[in-house]
């Protein structure tokens, strides 16, 4: 047998490699939702986290693991290259397929699993949306997919929307010069087919609410990606004297979620107009602010979101003119820190810490309005904690959902429920 890998975990060499993966015993698999996938896949404890084990040819696997590996560096939301194990034998020394090892993303999901009765018009649309984003995301990089569809990404959920990942890249290539317009439309057409036949699989099997039309839902991640790429890529011409349209655009495509490094900016022979295109264009603008002055890493809509209450805190505190490192700290010591440790231990893994903050920032301003008032934050957590995470099902480690596919459940034990009792801390609504 053979491992490839940047870092070889020890817990690899556990596992039953002489067995084909379909007979793996039950007390090394995890149970947990799987989209539907052409090659057999299983899902296995390591050292403290969960990895996929994909069947599949040598080739394919050493091609797929240096491309999640070049996708990674290049800041693409993407799974984690493991490993790739090769000439396996069984007992009497027959080979047995090679495997691509990937860790699996926490809080993640595939499409079929993300309701547990069917699954309604906006949330397919917010799924077509953000896989939408992803596609623009990889095309500007030069990297052609192949084979776009909602079984070949995960989701986790980011303030409202989705977040999109890219699980299955073997199919997909990446072109340093660029993709043309055909490789782009060819890529677009793809995902609109498959995501039309996924959606029309889920209607036949009475998953799809009866309100969605699969075939419009479809045909929207054409109409959003045209309107992203249109924005990110797109030629603009104005009159010298509106300059401030440059600022405009930046601010336009900062909302966005990106940040222009470089701008070509043309004006006319005459002088009288300005032609500006994006050069360079960089994904996850406020990821890197909230990583920058607190340190938190959260999605690119749960970073807008916690930097909006963030500015809020700042306004509200007359923090105005402190510097703006020093009242990100006060704010996460102050008020995301005590909301992350009031939550009981056994709903820790309902939601990561930054969709709680979110949801209970939501559900805050929804009881102001409804009791006409303003909520104290105190208050508003322990109604969200009540009314609203305790009904909440766990995705972190998400057991038994209804999908078509599904590998044998075994115990799995909650590490902060095995954990010693923490001693007390200071009642957390004082510091707020």
């Amino acid at each position: 047998m053979s491992i490839t890998a940047a870092t070889v975990d020890p817990g690899l060499l556990d596992l039953p490699w002489d067995l084909p993966l379909e007979d793996w015993p039950d007390d090394v698999i995890v149970a947990l939702p799987k989209g539907i996938s052409r090659h057999l896949v299983r899902f296995v404890h390591l050292s403290g986290y969960v990895a996929a084990v994909k069947e599949t040819g040598e080739e394919v696997a050493r091609a797929e693991y240096e491309m999640l590996r070049t996708l990674q560096r290049m800041d693409v939301p993407c799974v984690d290259p493991v490993a790739v194990i090769t000439n396996r034998v069984d007992e009497h020394g027959d080979p047995l397929h090679p495997v691509l090892v990937t860790r699996h993303l926490r809080f993640s999901l595939p499409y079929r699993a993300l309701y547990s009765q069917t699954l309604r018009p906006e949330t397919a649309t917010r799924l077509v949306d953000a896989l939408a984003l992803l596609l623009v995301r990889l095309h500007v990089i030069g990297f052609y997919w192949g084979d776009v569809s909602l079984s070949n990404t995960l989701f986790r959920r980011d303030a409202g929307a989705f977040a999109a990942y890219l699980v299955d890249a073997e199919t997909g290539k990446l072109y340093p010069g660029g993709l043309s317009n055909g490789q782009r439309e060819n890529d677009l057409e793809v995902a609109r087919v498959n995501i039309a036949g996924e959606l029309l699989d889920l209607e036949a099997g009475g998953r799809l609410d009866e309100n969605a039309d699969a075939v419009d839902v479809s045909n929207r991640i054409v109409a959003q990606y045209r309107t992203l790429w249109k924005e990110l890529t797109g030629t603009e011409q104005f009159d010298v004297k509106e300059r401030w349209r440059i600022n405009d655009r930046v601010e336009r495509l900062n909302a966005l979620g990106f940040d222009i490094e470089e701008l070509s900016i043309h004006t006319t022979e005459g002088g009288s107009q300005v032609r500006i295109q994006p050069k360079v264009v960089d994904a996850g603008h406020h990821q890197r602010r909230l990583l920058r002055l607190t340190g938190l890493d959260a999605g690119e809509n749960q970073a807008r979101r916690l930097l909006n209450d963030l500015d809020a805190y700042r306004a509200r505190n007359g923090r105005d003119q402190l510097d703006e490192e020093m009242v990100a700290h006060e704010w996460v010591s102050r008020v995301f820190e005590p909301v992350v440790r009031s939550i009981p231990r056994d709903l820790r893994g309902r939601l990561e810490p930054a969709e709680v903050f979110h949801e209970l920032l939501e559900h805050r301003w929804y009881m102001s309005q409804e009791e006409e008032r303003s909520v104290s934050l105190p208050e508003a957590t322990t109604a969200y904690i009540n009314d609203v995470l305790r009904h909440r099902r766990d995705e972190r480690l998400l057991i038994n959902p209804p999908t078509s596919s599904m590998t044998l459940p075994i115990p799995v034990v909650d590490d902060d429920v095995a954990a010693s009792d923490e001693d007390d801390v200071e009642d957390w609504r004082a510091t707020v």
